[in-house]
């Protein structure tokens, strides 16, 4: 019965890499390279790439590629169920990213490029939004599933092991910065590498949303004389469990109960309401929290 399960959660995960490797997909060639926006990672040297080539280099080829000797340096860096997914993430986005470009480019021609009527100047900046929502979208179902689709991030977590001071998000974003940067004198253009920001800037949240979460809720911290009685009304109007923790108030040495609860946003005035109208002198601190797991909230998967 184990058995079967972990073959579920493998299948799983290899469709939601399949999935998130064709949206990524259309997204690199529907609305990245015809417009040359080219948002760091490995797709936005292969952009670069396929512009400067005389015999234009397909970019699903020119990422798998440049992929290549990432593999073979980093292949002792990452675990072999990790290096499995990813090489077939990079396999499968470069593939569809070619295989698929015959079918985009009509799309972008007679879709994107023009109107019945007549033709206009595409609106780059909705481009690179709309860029960023899919390749976040994408990615964040690749990256959910425990790969990658090989790239920068594989190159960043190499640097970090070589480097260890620096973070290998402080790394990516080095790394991608210097893309961008690189694609904006080859392309002469300021504008597009403010547009490749905008679309790197969109997708890491749309890749954040679909990791952590996009249901915020509030954890409180509440100190106060009346812990019991905060609690017990907390309990019975919100239906919010709350848990006590031992502290101590270094500044007149005397023992306090902090109450630790997590309510969603709406009911925040709620528990304002309710702490000032007991204790108006408590202190509260609030947080935003990600994703919660539990009762009341959401289910584990």
């Amino acid at each position: 019965m184990k058995g079967v399960k972990v073959r579920i959660t493998e299948l799983k995960d290899y469709l939601l890499i399949t999935v998130g490797s064709f949206i990524t997909a259309i997204s690199i060639n529907v609305f990245m390279v015809p417009y040359k926006i080219a948002p760091g990672g490995i797709s936005g040297v292969a952009t670069v790439i396929y512009y400067l080539s005389d015999e234009k280099v397909p970019v699903g080829t020119a990422m798998l590629i440049l992929n290549i000797p990432l593999f073979l340096m980093g292949i002792k860096l990452i675990g072999k169920k990790f290096i499995i997914k990813t090489l077939y993430g990079t396999a499968l986005l470069s593939v569809l990213i070619d295989a698929m470009q015959p079918f985009t480019d009509y799309f972008v021609e007679n879709y994107l490029a023009s109107t019945e009527s007549h033709r206009y100047t595409p609106d780059i900046l909705l481009y690179s939004i709309f860029g960023g929502l899919l390749m976040g979208m994408g990615l964040g179902l690749v990256f959910r599933s425990g790969a990658t689709t090989g790239g920068t991030d594989l190159a960043a977590r190499i640097v970090n092991h070589v480097v260890p001071a620096f973070t290998i998000g402080q790394t990516l974003l080095f790394i991608d910065t210097s893309i961008i940067v690189f694609a904006a004198f080859v392309f002469k253009s300021v504008q597009l590498a403010l547009y490749a920001m905008v679309t790197l800037y969109i997708s890491s949240k749309v890749i954040d949303a679909i990791l952590e979460g996009v249901n915020f809720a509030k954890a409180l911290l509440i100190i106060s004389d009346y812990p019991e009685e905060i609690a017990s009304t907390i309990l019975r109007d919100l239906d919010r469990g709350v848990t006590a923790l031992k502290g101590k108030g270094m500044f007149t040495g005397s023992d306090k109960e902090v109450l630790f609860c997590v309510v969603q946003r709406r009911q925040i005035p709620m528990v304002k309401k309710i702490v000032r109208q007991i204790d108006k002198k408590a202190f509260i601190v609030l947080t935003d929290i990600r994703e919660v797991l539990g009762e009341g909230f959401k289910t584990y998967e």
